[in-house]
């Protein structure tokens, strides 16, 4: 099995670069959805987060009230980092289920975590590869505003709360440009397929070599 992170700031381009991944035959884990699955209705995740928030982050029909509770915890440090004592340990549970199951289906898989916060969370060295989609804080606060509906703060605490560029960059094996076009960022991806297809390939070589 190869394991790829992949990460970067919000509204950078990640989800182009997951989708097209899952496209050329990747197993992709979205921590996102393994978050929202972790606070679902009768959840132990949401009982948790209603017992530290309050009533006022559920909606009328028992769910998590997603843009309420991103109120209450974006700008609030302090906040943000107990929603994550709740939620982190859940999602990397959920993520081993998932990972366990792509490899047992296929031992050769390429399995894709899509981390939003891999780098605010430590886990930058449990891949073979990290790969970061890139766009400067500034362009990510405008495709927020104007695709997202969000307000210009509540762009910049989005993106505030999460690792600066630099940080993630730091970390990078491979850095993805998505300051242009979707076309020219899956382009990318397609690029780096080919070179995991590759690194798959000498690794099968290898142990085939070993057998022999």
């Amino acid at each position: 099995m190869f394991r790829i992170g992949l990460t970067g700031g919000i509204a950078a381009g990640k989800s182009v670069v997951s989708r097209r991944l899952d496209e050329l035959g990747a197993v992709v884990v979205d921590h996102d959805v393994l978050a929202r699955e972790a606070v679902a209705p009768g959840s132990v995740g949401l009982a948790e987060v209603v017992e530290e928030f309050g009533d006022q982050v559920l909606s009328g029909d028992g769910s998590l009230d997603r843009p309420t509770l991103g109120r209450v915890v974006f700008g609030d440090q302090g906040a943000r980092a107990r929603l994550e004592e709740i939620v982190h340990p859940e999602v990397r549970r959920l993520a081993a289920e998932r990972e366990a199951a792509a490899g047992t289906a296929n031992p050769r898989a390429v399995v894709v975590h899509d981390v939003p916060l891999l780098v605010e969370t430590g886990q930058s060295d449990r891949y073979h590869l990290l790969a970061v989609v890139d766009a400067p804080a500034v362009q990510r606060v405008e495709r927020l505003v104007t695709g997202r509906s969000m307000t210009e703060a509540e762009a910049r605490a989005r993106v505030e709360a999460q690792a600066d560029d630099d940080a993630r960059l730091a970390m990078a094996d491979v850095v993805l440009d998505g300051t242009g076009t979707e076309a020219a960022l899956r382009a990318q991806v397609d690029g780096l397929w080919a070179r995991v297809a590759e690194e798959v390939a000498q690794e099968l070589d290898a142990e085939q070599d070993e057998r022999a």
